[in-house]
């Protein structure tokens, strides 16, 4: 029916909204600490063509892909989603996706990255993608995001209409923000044939929007593609993340599952005003109805990190 992604080998003490009360750091500067943080992620996803039987293998969903590194400085995440146009010219659109977050995964358990500078990820990635022997042509949104362990930062480099949600005491503290064109032509790094080298949209990496900010134990971390957030609004993700009382994995994987579902079944409702049909009505277009589309959720919550 779906695909879940699992990663977590931490310790979580932490509760969310805040530290439980028999966290020895309970009452000690509003969750920091001393120690080391981590990440405890979750993903679920569906792709677009999910009911016609065609799911990809791996951390692919559609033409989305996603993957969650560790390095012994930082946790890493990414999410991509491939421009689904390409396919009118022949061109599997996972493929350049798939291959971008594939390859920033390498870097990072290679540790050629510094956890200040995901737009470096991005950059490295896809330099090498343009340097294959064997033209790997297609476009694709990017969002990386980098905890650094030792400074409790959360650094972030977002390109194009993917993106992710920091959300604290069930409040967003933090989201990242959307990069278009013009309506529905987000930002996306692309490699193109020679002969349409200028015309296809490409975007480059240094354009990606940055941030860096601190985060406490027990913050909430979203990352997704469009498929999600042109499907349910804010308040309906932070409804689905009430559910998540305790910050084992097994809570986390069931609330990402809950929400990459109800993000599905939005998308082929036609009766539904979604985010995505209100930014249409918005350019002047009578839209109305979910947007099908490849989902892919990667929920995060940050605890205390144990080897």
């Amino acid at each position: 029916m779906f695909s879940v992604l699992s990663y977590g080998r931490l310790v979580a003490r932490a509760v969310l909204g805040g530290l439980s009360q028999t966290d020895p750091r309970a009452g000690g500067g509003g969750g920091g600490g001393g120690g080391d943080y981590g990440l405890v992620t979750a993903g679920c996803g569906f792709g677009k063509d999910f009911r016609k039987g065609l799911l990809k293998k791996g951390a692919c969903y559609g033409d989305d892909a996603c993957f969650v590194a560790r390095h012994r400085s930082a946790d890493v995440l990414g999410v991509a989603d491939g421009v689904g146009g390409w396919r009118d010219y022949g061109v599997d659109p996972s493929q350049f996706s798939g291959t971008l977050m594939r390859t920033c995964e390498r870097l990072v358990k290679e540790g050629r990255f510094v956890p200040s500078n995901p737009i470096g990820i991005l950059t490295t990635s896809y330099c090498e993608l343009l340097q294959n022997k064997v033209p790997l042509l297609g476009s694709s949104t990017a969002c990386i995001v980098v905890l650094d362990r030792t400074s409790h930062r959360l650094h972030t480099a977002n390109l194009g209409d993917s993106g992710f949600l920091v959300v604290r005491g069930g409040e967003v503290v933090h989201r990242s923000d959307e990069q278009q064109h013009y309506f529905n032509t987000p930002f996306q790094l692309s490699i193109a044939p020679p002969e349409a080298e200028g015309v296809v949209l490409s975007d480059s990496p240094d354009a990606a929007d940055s941030t860096s900010f601190d985060v406490q134990l027990g913050d909430i971390i979203l990352t997704a593609t469009d498929g999600l957030f042109d499907n349910m609004p804010d308040y309906m993700i932070l409804q689905e993340l009430k559910k998540l009382k305790n910050s084992n994995f097994e809570s986390i994987q069931q609330t990402a599952r809950s929400i990459a579902e109800q993000a599905h079944e939005l998308a082929y409702d036609p009766n539904y005003m979604s985010p995505f049909a209100q930014f249409a009505c918005d350019n002047g277009l009578n839209v109305r109805g979910g947007k099908p589309d490849d989902i892919t959720v990667l929920l995060s919550i940050v605890a205390e990190y144990t080897d």
